[in-house]
C-alpha cells in the first residue's frame, strides 16, 4: 500500500505543480496589479508545496526503495534526464523565488504595488515559469520512459 501512496501522491504533486506554475506564469502575464500579484503569489505557494511533496516522495520511492533498488535508477539514462531537468527547474526558480519573496515583503510593509514591482521582472518570471511547465512535461517523457524499462 506504501507504493501505491507515494506513487500516487507523486503525480498528484504533478497535477498540482504543473497547475500552479502555469498559473503563475499567466498571472505574471498580465498588467500589474494587486490582484493579479496575488493570483502570482498563491500560485507560487503552490508551486513550492508540489516542489517538496516531489522532493519528499521521490527521495522515499528512491532511497526507500519501494518501487525498484536504488541502483536501477542511478544506473537509468532516462532517470538521469528527469534528474537533469528537474535540476534545470531548480536553478530556474532560484531568480523568481528570490523576487517573489522580495515582493511579497516589501508589499506586507504598505509599499505600492508599482514602487515595488517591475513589470519587466514581472514578465521574466512569466516566461521562466512557462519554461519550468515545459521542462515538466519533458520530465513526464522521461520517467514513462524510465518506469517500463527504458534506458537501462
Amino acid at each position: 500500500m506504501l507504493r501505491v501512496l507515494l506513487a500516487a501522491f507523486h503525480l498528484i504533486a504533478l497535477g498540482l505543480g504543473m497547475g500552479a506554475v502555469i498559473t503563475r506564469g499567466n498571472a505574471l502575464r498580465e498588467p500589474v496589479s494587486p490582484g493579479s500579484l496575488q493570483r502570482a503569489f498563491r500560485a507560487d505557494t503552490l508551486w513550492g508545496i508540489a516542489a517538496a511533496l516531489w522532493i519528499a516522495t521521490g527521495l522515499w520511492r528512491l532511497l526507500g526503495q519501494t518501487e525498484k533498488a536504488t541502483d536501477y535508477y542511478t544506473h537509468n539514462s532516462f532517470f538521469i534526464a528527469k534528474m537533469c531537468l528537474f535540476a534545470l527547474i531548480f536553478v530556474l526558480e532560484i531568480q523568481p523565488m528570490l523576487t517573489l519573496i522580495k515582493w511579497r515583503r516589501a508589499l506586507r510593509s504598505s509599499a505600492r504595488t508599482a514602487d515595488i514591482v517591475s513589470p519587466a521582472a514581472a514578465r521574466r518570471i512569466a516566461m521562466v515559469s512557462h519554461l519550468q511547465a515545459l521542462l515538466l512535461v519533458l520530465m513526464v517523457f522521461a520517467a514513462t520512459a524510465m518506469a517500463r524499462g527504458f534506458g537501462i
